[in-house]
């Protein structure tokens, strides 16, 4: 044991013999395959093809690698892998905000995927940062993702556009693909999947529903101004009005977050205001909580004098009491569906880099008729 001037221990680490892990014999670097030849006795050559398990080798020359490896706790430079072609690069999902049900499911969709074709996936959120966004963008392609799926709506800007368009040009020159899932395609040709789903066709079955029960006055809380989702479920909605021939009235029409929060605010102040509604469409579940809550604060009840229809029929629609009526939107498969068309792009016959995932709605205990 080396000792101090003192005659005290050098140190009190690992004892002799043992290196701490990912230790070189040369101190506190991590181990180099050079350090990894050098103690089995072999050329670095020998060990890269151990390792690759492309070049036969004798098993005593395995052995002495394979012992070695262990004793150095030595890891394989998987981006040094990446770049020779050896090893598949993951799919990177990158989204605003990990902890919404919707926005899990989808992540939930592209692990499944990822992992039946053998691919790590990595989840990054941007928490609505534009240059986080970025950075994650950049990183994923320094890191050969083989995709790198965006999900969630977007302001439909020239801001936005231009953006996607660097991210569809500089992921293809390394090989990567963007993939955008539930965001507004891009109007030129670039090399892009748009995986979306049908908010307007979910959004007019929804109100449809309601008018078909004999609500004329639906208090339509939508998605904030500009956000591609809420224009679209907007467009659904305002459809279906004029498929009934209901005039629009702008005072039911209230615009905002899709946030619980959100929800009861927005549903509270119309009930202060005194407008006179009889049905709520919501543009999410979560905003359809917070509607429920500000209701029955109200002490009004659903749906005896008010019903309520969400939007994603995500797990607890079908919980709550009364049940939600909502529309489903496929956000597993959507996950499935960007992972699937990323990959297989080469394959594909048609090369259609464009998909609508049908949305469906689903009727339980939140709407009565009237009239």
């Amino acid at each position: 044991m080396t000792v101090n001037g003192n005659g005290t221990p050098a140190s009190s680490g690992p004892k002799a013999g043992k290196r701490r892990r990912g230790a070189s014999a040369g101190g506190d670097r991590p181990s180099t395959i050079r350090d990894v030849a050098a103690q089995a006795g072999v050329s670095v050559a020998t060990v890269s093809r151990t390792l690759a398990g492309n070049y036969p080798v004798s098993a005593a020359t395995r052995e002495r690698v394979m012992a070695a490896v262990d004793s150095l706790h030595y890891v394989v430079n998987v981006h040094a892998k990446a770049l020779s072609g050896r090893v598949a690069g993951p799919i990177a999902l990158v989204l605003r905000d990990i902890t919404g049900p919707s926005l899990a499911h989808v992540a939930a969709g592209v692990e499944q995927e990822a992992a039946v074709r053998g691919r790590l996936s990595l989840v990054c959120a941007t928490h609505g940062d534009p240059e986080r966004e970025d950075d994650l963008v950049q990183l994923m392609r320094e890191q050969h993702a083989a995709a790198v799926v965006l999900v969630g709506g977007a302001v439909q800007d020239e801001a936005y556009f231009r953006r996607m368009a660097e991210y569809a040009r500089a992921l293809d020159a390394a090989g990567s693909r963007l993939v955008l899932v539930g965001r507004p395609a891009l109007p030129e040709a670039l090399p892009v999947t748009v995986v979306d789903y049908d908010n307007r066709g979910g959004a007019f079955q929804a109100a449809d529903h309601l008018l078909v029960q004999g609500h004329r006055r639906i208090l339509f809380l939508g998605g904030d101004p500009g956000l591609s989702t809420g224009v679209q479920r907007r467009e659904g909605y305002l459809h279906a009005l004029r498929a009934h021939g209901v005039p629009y009235t702008e005072e039911l029409d209230i615009p905002g977050p899709y946030t619980r929060v959100s929800g009861y605010q927005r549903t509270r102040d119309a009930l202060k205001a005194g407008l006179d509604f009889t049905g709520v469409l919501a543009g999410t579940d979560m905003v359809a909580l917070g509607v429920l809550a500000a209701l029955r604060d109200a002490g009004l009840d659903v749906p005896g004098d008010v019903s309520l229809v969400g939007f994603d029929d995500v797990p607890f629609a079908a919980d709550l009491s009364p049940s939600l009526t909502s529309v489903r939107v496929p956000y597993e498969d959507l996950g499935r569906t960007a992972v699937r068309l990323a990959l297989e792009r080469d394959e594909r016959i048609n090369g259609d880099d464009h998909v609508v995932l049908s949305t469906q709605l689903v009727i339980r205990q939140s709407v009565r008729k009237v009239g």
